[in-house]
């Protein structure tokens, strides 16, 4: 069954090497439409933990957690290419040969480009909307912000090795499964065990420091303190992406894809 999965995430990197080929300009949209799913969780997310906040109450950060939830299903089923998620399909890929590392590293340099691109974009539509005006509401999104560029450079890269170690698991696991149902279930639990764990995601960041910028000004977050964050995490992810998932698996499933006879 897990032999079964990893001839998904191939077919599924090659699928994205395939629309590359095609439309740089393509792949570049799909990637932006990833990060624009992760602000609609991350502004679904905030935006119900602050009714929470504002009372004190210990359930904040779960609700958070759970109603961020909604980004994960959004990209699996909405499309989209999300830089972390290629760390894993595309570097298991290229060590199974199915494609160079030339093309990896210019589809993963293209996905963390247009997810930028999406994050910023998909901030400046929150600012226009007005919802994240009011203190009483981006107040608890400040806060977290704020955490996370207050890390020191080593938690920061350990939380993101482990995010992604997750935030992977939590699109392939479902590979071995056939209800819907079942996909969503352990996609949510996954990617809330991550949330809630206050590991570091690098294009969720993105989001978090863009509305964050959006509700309240440049005042809220500098550059130097949103590179402190967003260079270790992204590191760490591609690590947790490429190594913990993509090597690994390669390793110990080696024997099996020689046993069913495919070229390795």
């Amino acid at each position: 069954m897990e032999t079964e999965a990893l001839y998904q995430v191939e077919k599924l990197a090659l699928k994205k090497l395939k629309i590359y080929d095609q439309s740089i300009l393509r792949y570049l949209l799909r990637s932006m439409v990833a990060s624009m799913f992760i602000g609609f969780g991350v502004i679904v997310a905030f935006k119900t933990a602050s009714f929470f906040y504002e009372v004190h109450s210990p359930f904040t950060y779960p609700a958070a957690a759970l109603t961020f939830c909604i980004a994960i299903i959004l990209i699996s089923y909405g499309g989209g290419d999300l830089f972390t998620g290629n760390t894993f399909y595309l570097s298991f890929s290229a060590l199974r040969k199915k494609l160079s590392w030339n093309k990896v590293l210019r589809l993963l340099l293209l996905s963390y480009v247009g997810n930028i691109i999406g994050a910023i974009f998909f901030a400046v539509f929150t600012w226009a909307t007005g919802l994240f005006d009011s203190e009483q509401i981006h107040g608890f999104l400040l806060k977290v912000a704020h955490n996370k560029v207050d890390a020191s450079l080593m938690e920061i890269f350990f939380r993101g090795i482990l995010c992604n170690w997750l935030v992977c698991l939590a699109f392939f696991v479902p590979f071995m499964m056939k209800a819907d149902g079942a996909k969503m279930l352990v996609m949510i639990l996954l990617v809330f065990s991550f949330f809630i764990a206050g590991f570091e995601h690098s294009i969720a960041n993105m989001s978090v420091f863009a509305i964050s910028i959006a509700a309240q000004g440049w005042g809220a977050l500098t550059i130097e303190q949103i590179l402190h964050n967003l260079i270790p995490a992204t590191l760490g992810n591609i690590i947790g992406g490429s190594v913990f998932m993509a090597m690994f698996y390669y390793y110990i499933n080696k024997p099996y894809f020689n046993e069913s006879g495919d070229d390795v």
